[in-house]
């Protein structure tokens, strides 16, 4: 698939490659290499941050906040998938494979408590 402006996928293609870019380079004026820096837990503690920060814009109905505070999400959880070393590739794969399937059958499929 074609990465242009309008492309989702593009977009998380080009953040991946730019994270992985900006942690290799390391140094000070990068948040990517600055965050990594710190180690794991403080990756980890950052994207929880973010989906707290996530969970609270969506209680408050405030769209363009949820907007903003998803997309923070979102790159953060970038962040994470490129210093564990695992693809978006990956990840794309999984949510393709449980397309079409219901939530409650993948669960299921996994050993997972019934809702």
């Amino acid at each position: 698939m074609a990465a242009d402006a309008h492309d989702p996928e593009g977009i998380l293609r080009r953040l991946e490659q730019a994270i992985a870019a900006r942690r290799q380079a390391g140094g000070s004026g990068s948040w990517v290499a600055t965050l990594n820096a710190k180690g794991l837990d403080a990756v980890l503690k950052k994207v929880g941050e973010e989906a707290t920060e996530t969970v609270i814009a969506a209680k408050s109905g405030d769209r363009a906040q949820l907007v903003h505070e998803m997309a923070d999400l979102w790159f953060h959880c970038l962040v994470l998938l490129e210093r564990e070393g695992v693809p978006l590739d990956a990840v794309l794969a999984e949510l393709q494979r449980r397309e079409g399937t219901s939530g409650v059958e993948e669960k299921a499929a996994r050993g997972g408590p019934k809702p």
